[in-house]
């Protein structure tokens, strides 16, 4: 037999743990719907946290009413167990800490009697840390409700143990989420530094302002019906890239799709080539990088991208870097249009200034931007590394605390923290 709590961690349970079925444990809210707009005090699962929403809000995807919505408590766990086949770097689940309403999408469960709802909620997110839910679902949308597995098997400790586990993690957390904190700040401080070199550059007497339409061309993608659907992604093959593959200004294929080559052949416009700088042009606008045959042979671009192919020599990794100028920014929030949603086109973006060394050695200038590049890239790959420890260690913790691999009373008792995070928080200097 092989609990939920085993498929996170295979690992032996305190003798004085008990074996109990799952429904034994969290019970669905049913019936408690929204009637008559009684409730207004909206809710939504974010980043693993139940936050309030402005219901009056233009933005978003809302409802003309809330009618219909559940209504959820204090101590409840709210789950959102759809589209997981797409989405599988949202954390989904958190724990509700205001009476509220959430969507009708999500599945709302109560711990019953005798069980503390924060342990349950750690436990829960144990399983989601392990990517436990991408194993359950089906359908076209990989998606489960919670009440489709309540006979499975899990491992429930006393109250007692249970508040001593949530406080620990309480705490515990706090502490890695702030050293988390730290380091985001200290990560943001950096790119702003970047940023003012980078400005400081390209607003040098030697970067002439010059019409963006000069330096590139402006490239749509196909969009006619032979735009790739659900149904032509493959396991390999073409990239098709989307905004979610630019991450930090560099463009990856983590998590990236793909189309076949013969679907590739039956598209016109929007295929990638060497030194072309994509844009995103729908909802985060403006933000670039460069596609370079190192990565793939080529590619397609989704409908939230556009190409700006370089001509007449123009480098390609000067032109990026001045995308990622003040001078840049500042044209793309004025531009931007569009109220549910901001956008850029073409016409718009051959309105730009750009700021590009005509008539200096370009050369020269890679070379200053590159050692730039390289010194700030050397920071910032450090930082992210202790961000990406700090995180791993958090879920090793929480995953250790809920299947029992560690004696938290030791530490309620004495008062003090795992020596381990200690460790990490002395070497990182905080």
């Amino acid at each position: 037999m092989i609990t939920l709590q085993e498929r996170v961690h295979a690992a032996p349970k305190p003798v004085d743990w008990q074996l109990d079925k799952l429904h034994h444990v969290f019970r669905v809210r049913r019936g408690n719907k929204n009637r008559g707009m009684k409730e207004e005090n909206l809710l939504s699962l974010s980043y693993g946290r139940i936050i309030q929403k402005d219901i009056e809000t233009a933005e978003g995807l809302l409802p003309e009413n809330f009618e219909g919505y559940q209504i959820v408590e204090p101590g409840d766990i709210v789950l959102r167990l759809t589209d997981l086949q797409n989405d599988k770097r949202s954390l989904r689940q958190g724990l509700v800490t205001q009476r509220g309403i959430v969507t009708s999408a999500y599945d709302a469960v109560e711990v019953q009697r005798d069980n503390d709802p924060r342990f349950w909620f750690y436990s829960l997110l144990a399983l989601d840390l392990a990517k436990h839910y991408y194993s359950l679902g089906g359908g076209v949308r990989q998606s489960v409700k919670f009440a489709d597995f309540p006979n499975d098997w899990v491992y429930r400790p006393d109250l007692a143990t249970q508040r001593q586990i949530a406080d620990f993690l309480d705490r515990e957390t706090a502490r890695i989420d702030l050293l988390i904190e730290k380091k985001q700040r200290l990560a943001a401080l950096l790119a702003e530094k970047k940023s003012a070199s980078i400005d400081q550059i390209v607003n040098s007497q030697e970067w002439s302002e010059v019409k963006l339409s000069r330096l590139v061309r402006m490239i749509d993608g196909d969009r006619s019906s032979e735009y790739p659907s659900d149904q032509d992604f493959v396991d390999e093959g073409i990239p098709f890239i989307s905004s979610k593959q630019i991450q930090d200004r560099v463009l990856t294929l983590d998590d990236a799709k793909f189309i076949t080559p013969e679907k590739f052949a039956k598209l016109g416009r929007g295929k990638l080539q060497d030194g072309d700088i994509i844009v995103t042009v729908r909802g985060t606008l403006g933000n670039t990088a460069i596609f370079q045959k190192e990565l793939a042979t080529t590619g397609f671009i989704n409908a939230q991208i556009m190409i700006m192919r370089p001509e007449n020599r123009v480098d390609p990794f000067l032109l990026h870097m001045f995308t990622q100028s003040t001078a840049w920014s500042d044209q793309i929030a004025v531009e931007g249009y569009g109220s549910a949603q901001k956008q850029l086109n073409q016409d718009v973006l051959r309105r730009f200034t750009a700021r590009y060394p005509l008539d200096t050695n370009p050369d020269r200038w890679q070379q200053i931007m590159s050692d730039l590049v390289a010194q700030h890239s050397m920071i910032g790959t450090k930082t992210n590394a202790s961000i990406d420890r700090l995180k791993e260690y958090r879920s090793a913790l929480i995953t250790a605390a809920v299947t029992g691999q560690i004696d938290v009373t030791t530490y309620v008792k004495s008062g003090t923290s795992d020596p381990a995070l200690c460790a990490i928080q002395e070497e990182m200097g905080v």
